[in-house]
């Protein structure tokens, strides 16, 4: 496939006779470029412009993969894991830069692996760098489980206080719900809401409006808690999210991270530490364990798909 665009696009030169590859996890698409001497120079402009869904190839975001060893946050990432080889350099589809994604991880390793610039066993990991820090992904024979590393809340007093932090407004919603920050690498405010018939009036085109806002902005997950809550031992939840940057998603991997981590939250102690989240391109699993130094880190475990390969005119 080769993508053709308007003359008027004149943001695409960076990008003009480079390989790309088209994938996605569970919904959450992505264009993807092999990088491997550094040379690559893309603008906001040359990958807003190549994400637009009417005249780009359209995704929500770009990666690019890359010798870590070629980026600044690469090389300090490399001096304490000297095998986080290749670093994922991720754009969210309106060009700014992302600190992760834990769909497009997924994505990123199988993409090395169908390029030929990697080989991974069934059953084997490897390091992967990120501007949200070292991931290291698992292959599998169903598809891919990811280290996540530890989470935190981001505003600790406030969700130790009262189990929230913020107030979200959402076109769609009546009133302001009470939301509940989380830092995966990258922000999230998780709102819990009554019912799958409210989460399916969420009109999400606009960002919601989040105050007060994490530093940075934030993506915004709307949440609906199964009832019963768990099924053999394992929570359940469905989800639509927001992501900055982007807008609506089919599917977003550190969302629903910071989903299944409020939900835990919310339901107490006798919470389940594995959970299932329904999000509109599928579903994606979320556990929680102990590391070897003590904290807590989260496990996204899902499916990665390659669709499409192509030449950029």
């Amino acid at each position: 496939m080769t993508s053709h665009t308007e003359p008027a696009l004149s943001a695409r030169p960076g990008l003009t006779g480079l390989s790309f590859s088209k994938g996605h996890g569970t919904g959450n698409d992505f264009i993807l470029v092999a990088d491997p001497n550094g040379s690559v120079d893309m603008t906001a402009a040359d990958v807003a412009a190549a994400c637009d869904r009417h005249r780009g190839i359209g995704a929500d975001g770009l990666i690019r993969a890359v010798p870590s060893s070629f980026l600044p946050e690469g090389r300090a990432l490399l001096e304490d894991t000297p095998e986080a080889q290749w670093f994922m350099d991720y754009r969210n589809s309106d060009g700014s830069v992302s600190e992760m994604c834990g769909n497009g991880v997924r994505v990123f390793v199988h993409f090395l692996l169908e390029s030929g610039l990697v080989e991974l066993a069934d059953g084997a990991s490897m390091a992967i760098g990120t501007r949200g820090g070292v991931k290291v992904v698992k292959r599998s024979v169903d598809g891919y489980s990811v280290d996540m590393g530890p989470w935190e809340f981001i505003y600790p007093e406030a969700a130790a206080a009262r189990a929230t932090d913020s107030l979200v407004e959402a076109d769609g919603l009546q009133v302001a719900r009470p939301g509940l920050s989380i830092s995966m690498g990258n922000p999230h405010t998780v709102v819990a809401l009554a019912e799958i018939a409210e989460l399916r009036a969420t009109r999400l085109f606009d960002a919601p409006s989040v105050d007060p806002a994490p530093p940075h902005g934030t993506n915004v997950e709307f949440v609906v808690p199964h009832d019963p809550l768990m099924h053999d031992g394992v929570g359940q939840l469905s989800m639509r999210v927001h992501e900055r940057g982007v807008g609506e998603t089919l599917s977003c991997g550190t969302g629903a991270c910071a989903a299944a981590i409020a939900t835990r939250y919310w339901a107490g102690a006798d919470a389940p530490d594995v959970w299932s989240v329904t999000v509109p391109g599928g579903i994606v699993g979320v556990r929680f364990t102990v590391s070897a130094q003590g904290g807590e880190h989260v496990h996204l475990s899902g499916p990665a798909v390659l669709v499409a390969r192509g030449t950029f005119s």
